[in-house]
């Protein structure tokens, strides 16, 4: 048995129950060959790139699956005769897998649950033409650095140390700045001016 993926596009004016009947059909072939299917998703309607057979919309369908090179034969001859199939195409992915590596792809698949997100549209209510709607991720930014103010009553701040200190030398320290407290408040004015000149 080989590995194989294959997508194929469904016609839109096809009912639920018509795309079901074609996909159980179709991993009916597989099956019925001793083979697996490893994963099936089902994407939904999307938008195509171009017209197919006039057609602008079109139900996607992902297999990955287990086979004899036979019954990938059969099933693109089938796709071939029905008019529901827009378009296919079928991939090798590997050229020969064991059971023991379709049951460990298959949990692979499960723990993945691979599921596109669907496309929103939006209708203009001034031209009624339907807009794509794009999620736009916000641009990186650069961290802030916060800036703190020092209170005017520094002995506030350390209640440990002004209890141990005489009032005049908690006075005194109160208007001198330590070293890490200068070089905050210069990283501080830095960044501001940087910023203003960004925006002029």
């Amino acid at each position: 048995m080989r590995r194989y993926e294959q997508v194929y596009i469904l016609r839109p004016s096809l009912s639920e129950e018509q795309i079901t009947k074609i996909i159980e059909n179709t991993n009916q072939l597989i099956l019925n060959d001793d083979g697996a299917i490893i994963f099936l998703n089902k994407w939904g309607m999307r938008k195509l790139a171009y017209p197919i057979k006039k057609a602008g919309q079109g139900y996607y369908v992902l297999c990955d699956f287990a086979a004899s090179p036979g019954v990938v034969s059969e099933i693109e001859r089938k796709f071939r005769i029905d008019d529901s199939i827009l378009k296919y195409l079928t991939i090798k992915v590997t050229d020969s897998i064991t059971a023991e590596e379709i049951e460990v792809a298959q949990s692979e698949a499960e723990a993945k649950a691979i599921i596109p997100e669907p496309e929103e549209a939006v209708v203009d209510t001034a031209d009624q033409k339907p807009v794509k709607e794009t999620k736009e991720e916000p641009a990186e930014q650069k961290p802030v650095e916060e800036t703190t103010e020092e209170p005017a009553d520094a002995a506030a701040q350390e209640p440990v140390e002004a209890a141990n200190e005489t009032p005049e030398e908690t006075v005194g320290r109160a208007g001198e700045e330590t070293e890490e407290e200068a070089e905050t408040a210069d990283d501080a004015e830095e960044s501001v001016e940087d910023s203003e000149e960004k925006t002029q």
